[in-house]
């Protein structure tokens, strides 16, 4: 981390689906509690320090918004979902100068303005952490590569549908294309 720059005015953290229907789900090797205890000390460094946190959200209108492909394991039903599935976790807000962002799909990016958000404000590096680690963290951070951001990986603030899932991503994939790290370092590194 010592030769990681990070100036807070052009950083972001993009959180992924933090929100009380995913965080109920079993995931590895952390455990969605202390992801949220840790994204949620992110955030409130990046708010100390004036920089832009962005909570992202994936949910449906109808249902019909959603990608439907022919694949093995079907995706789960939306319109069995509770009412609040949605709905950001508590301990993260959203406060104010937060942006919430709704996505239909895996990755932040297609679909949506998050680009066009971090573009107008001069943002060039993103940390993301979230749930979960291979689909949602994964999609988003090999999208943020393509559109040319810097990227820095908060691995303990993130975790998998399987401890191999979260390994393979975070030593394979996320040092080709970012910055591997802790929360604490972040949060030493943007306080500090």
């Amino acid at each position: 981390m010592a030769d990681i720059a990070i100036q807070t005015d052009r950083t972001a953290l993009v959180v992924i689906d933090l929100q009380k229907g995913i965080v109920q789900y079993p995931v590895k090797p952390h455990p969605a509690e202390a992801v949220v205890a840790r994204a949620a000390a992110l955030a409130q460094a990046m708010r100390t320090a004036a920089g832009f946190v962005v909570l992202v959200r994936v949910a449906s209108h109808d249902g019909r918004d959603l990608l439907r492909p022919d694949a093995d394991m079907a995706p789960p039903n939306p319109t069995e979902r509770p009412a609040d599935w949605s709905e950001i976790v508590p301990q993260l807000g959203p406060e104010v100068g937060d942006y919430v962002l709704t996505k239909r799909q895996w990755g932040a990016f297609y679909g949506t303005d998050l680009d066009l958000q971090l573009r107008r404000r001069n943002i060039d590096t993103i940390i993301l952490c979230g749930i979960a680690t291979g689909i949602g963290v994964d999609t988003t951070a090999r999208e943020a590569y393509q559109r040319g951001y810097r990227q820095i990986f908060a691995v303990d603030a993130m975790s998998g549908v399987n401890p191999g899932e979260h390994e393979y991503v975070t030593s394979t994939i996320f040092p080709r294309i970012g910055r591997v790290t802790t929360t604490q370092a972040l949060v030493d590194r943007v306080l500090g």
